[in-house]
């Protein structure tokens, strides 16, 4: 919604649109925008767009996933011995929360060679096996990591505690209802989880392996792949959509467990 209004506003005869948010949104459209010549800022919690304005062309180096990467990260967190390197990861302060929630964690990881392109901060990251905490999960750290929850969610099951995750309600209408979906998954790996309206308490312990029906939701069926990394088998159902969001995800997690 944010970037259509930003692109009418633009091609506007006159006035000035001025957004405001609750909480700072994924901002990769101002980035572009900017660096594509547009001039706009932030004021009191208001972005500004003068309209009558032009975008000019450019080259632009689209960074890598982080939602894309956080399996990764998560899977080389949780399975002993490892120690992955993930390369050109777009590491946007508004979408890096997962960086964030699983340092806090005591996860290991390491930023190296970071850098700007096409205004978007990327970064090579080192992530190694650790012995993982429980953590707090809530407010504006939520609108940073929303997509990564579920697989964040497999990373509470393997740390000490009880992880607890709030402000989240945005998850029962995503792809599935992914509080639901999570909390089953995470039960028929063997771990105690409770619902909440908004978000869930997960209780650290042992993944088991199980049965897990993914509802048809690419980021539960690729983060329960993850859980399964951890012990036991699983069995996952309704996986066709992993190939139309990250075909590569099979192949990637293969390679890396080899």
């Amino acid at each position: 919604v944010k970037s259509a209004m930003m692109l009418a506003a633009i091609q506007a005869g006159e006035g000035t649109l001025r957004y405001r948010e609750p909480h700072l949104s994924r901002d990769h459209s101002e980035r572009m925008m900017s660096a594509m010549g547009i001039s706009m800022e932030r004021e009191n919690g208001e972005l500004i767009v003068p309209s009558g304005q032009q975008l000019q062309a450019s080259s632009v180096v689209v960074p890598g996933d982080i939602s894309s990467a956080a399996f990764f990260m998560v899977a080389a967190l949780i399975v002993p011995g490892s120690d992955l390197i993930l390369e050109g990861v777009g590491t946007n302060p508004t979408r890096s929360g997962i960086l964030d929630v699983l340092r806090a964690m005591n996860g290991s990881i390491e930023t190296l060679d970071e850098t700007m392109v096409s205004g978007e901060r990327i970064a090579t990251l080192r992530v190694r096996h650790s012995a993982l905490k429980a953590t707090r999960v809530e407010g504006p750290l939520i609108p940073r990591l929303v997509d990564e929850l579920p697989v964040l969610s497999v990373a509470a099951a393997c740390a000490e505690g009880e992880t607890v995750i709030a402000d989240a309600a945005e998850l029962r209408v995503k792809e599935s209802d992914r509080i639901a979906s999570t909390a089953a998954g995470l039960s028929a790996n063997g771990i105690r989880v409770e619902e909440t309206p908004d978000g869930l308490r997960i209780q650290g312990g042992r993944l088991t392996g199980g049965r897990v029906a993914s509802a048809g939701d690419h980021r539960i069926a690729m983060a329960f792949a993850v859980a399964a990394l951890a012990g036991g088998t699983s069995e996952i159902q309704d996986v066709e959509n992993v190939s139309t969001s990250f075909p590569q995800f099979r192949a990637l997690l293969d390679s890396a467990i080899a």
